[in-house]
């Protein structure tokens, strides 16, 4: 059910501390100086700003406008992650961006391929890249080395096709008079989650392969899916898969010492839409998916989670939801309308609108919320098919508030990727 959204009946004003830009530049480079070291940056410092909250319905919501804008990629921007004091963006195989922070500036870039990357996620001091050449990347993240991020491996590995490409068994067909290793995966690599010690990895091939994070085995190759999978997350020892075919599908061993996994249940999502994102909450009681058609829908799992039913659905955007992410009781969607919405979670699971972001002039594709806490809200950031990384600040504003839009009377900072 879509909750109706009440504009308050005058403006409201209040001072919340924030993260302001003041440009640092630094020493003039001679030519022979690499693009790990940007010629400018903008730090960001802890200030009183006063913000005015607009009476507006959220429907004639204003520009929200970013903290920093950064820019530099050479395509879309199609994933980020966290990975410490980094935040990573990827456009292009050899165009992963590392941002250092708190000041945004440019760390380094790493990367390898051609084809455009679809998803990074990171575990400990490793990070995992998908690639449209159907393979993943494993770099290791060492400040010891003057290569922080040093690749390590790529799946399958060749001690895995070494042991399985002499016996006929192995190999499945993938269409016609075409066969591969069954470890292989025959299309892109769209999505990524790690958990428990496991890799997941799930294709535009409609299979989810589980790889060992120990020595990067694959254990299993699942045919999960009618269509392309395009969104995987994991929580509790259940990974939920989202798929082309409108369903997400819950998968987990049926112990500890299980090497396989089976099929636990079904979220059927609208009839013929594509469900390109799915997140859960951190207790795995309530489960999300964004479709093709706008809606953002929501599940509830019993306390064994093998039964969900559905809760919720609003209409979140006016074209397809891409991506969303979770942060506490806030859920975030990005869309091809090149908005993003941000939801907060009732105690049922269900969502009420908290704000509507707007500033990308393309497509959201990936959202990434951070889990510090700042002056009472929480630091959000978007990558989009306009080429930018856009950072924004999402405040915890009280119940009344939260039906309001907000708009930011301050100059956002640029910071332009060389």
């Amino acid at each position: 059910m879509l909750h109706t959204v009440y504009p308050l009946a005058q403006a409201a004003t209040l001072s919340t501390p924030l993260l302001s830009a003041s440009s640092t530049t630094s020493s003039s480079r001679s030519s022979s100086d690499t693009d790990e070291s940007p010629a400018t940056s903008f730090r960001y410092d802890f200030q009183d700003l006063n913000f005015k909250i607009s009476s507006l319905p959220i429907s004639c919501s204003q520009s929200y406008k970013s903290l920093a804008v950064l820019s530099g990629h050479i395509g879309s921007v199609s994933c980020l992650a966290l990975c410490g004091e980094f935040i990573l963006s990827a456009s292009q195989g050899k165009d992963i961006i590392v941002w250092q922070q708190p000041d945004l500036r440019q760390f380094t870039k790493f990367g390898q391929g051609d084809g455009s990357v679809k998803a990074l996620v990171s575990a400990g001091n490793k990070v995992f890249t998908a690639h449209q050449d159907s393979r993943i990347r494993v770099w290791k993240v060492s400040r010891s080395s003057e290569n922080v991020f040093k690749l390590v491996d790529t799946l399958p590995t060749t001690k895995d096709y070494l042991g399985k490409f002499m016996k006929q068994s192995n190999y499945v067909q993938t269409r016609r008079h075409h066969k591969r290793l069954w470890i292989e995966h025959a299309d892109s690599i769209s999505c990524l989650a790690v958990s428990d010690g496991l890799i997941y990895s799930g294709s535009w091939d409609k299979t989810l392969k589980v790889w060992r994070t120990s020595d990067f085995k694959c254990l299993e190759s699942i045919k999960a899916h009618d269509d392309a999978i395009n969104g995987l997350v994991s929580s509790n020892g259940i990974v939920y898969s989202a798929s082309a075919d409108g369903r997400i599908k819950a998968w987990a061993r049926d112990d500890a010492t299980s090497k396989t996994h089976s099929l636990k249940g079904i979220l059927e999502g609208h009839k013929d839409i594509s469900l390109n994102s799915v997140v859960v909450t951190q207790d795995g009681s309530f489960v999300y998916g964004g479709g093709s058609d706008g809606y953002v829908m929501g599940w509830q799992g019993n306390k064994d989670f093998d039964s969900w039913k559905a809760i919720c659905e609003v209409k979140a955007h006016k074209m397809a939801v891409l991506c969303m992410c979770l942060m506490g009781e806030y859920l975030c969607s990005g869309s091809a309308d090149r908005s993003i919405c941000v939801w907060k979670r009732e105690n049922n699971g269900g969502l009420l609108r908290h704000m509507v972001i707007k500033g990308h002039e393309g497509p959201v594709k990936c959202l990434q919320a951070s889990p510090v806490r700042v002056g009472g809200g929480f630091m959000l950031y978007s990558g989009s098919l306009d080429k930018s990384l856009r950072v924004w600040w999402v405040p915890n504003y009280s119940h009344d508030a939260a039906r309001i839009t907000s708009s930011v009377e301050k100059n956002s900072a640029v910071w332009q990727g060389k």
